[in-house]
């Protein structure tokens, strides 16, 4: 049998082991489950995405809308407030 030492922030290992303890686990047990899965798997049993806000397609788009409002003289919304650069 295998040691596993992880290095996990401590507030978010808090949070984890309350909610596995809701599921009637302890991390071992959750780790041993993740870990079986990405073998059945043959990688991450979950899809992984980038935030698409984050894109480099959609800060054009927010570049373009800021880009419009300020020639039209409207008002630019704080969260499209973004620089050009």
């Amino acid at each position: 049998m295998a040691n596993l030492n992880m290095r996990i922030d401590d507030t978010l290992k808090k949070q984890a082991e309350l909610v596995l303890a809701e599921l009637g686990m302890n991390f071992s047990t959750a780790t041993t489950i993740f870990l079986k899965q990405v073998v059945r798997h043959n990688g991450i049993p979950f899809d992984l995405h980038a935030d698409p806000f984050y894109s480099v397609e959609n800060h054009a788009h927010l570049l373009a809308a800021k880009k419009r409002m300020e020639e039209t003289g409207g008002t630019v919304h704080e969260l499209i407030g973004i620089d050009d650069d």
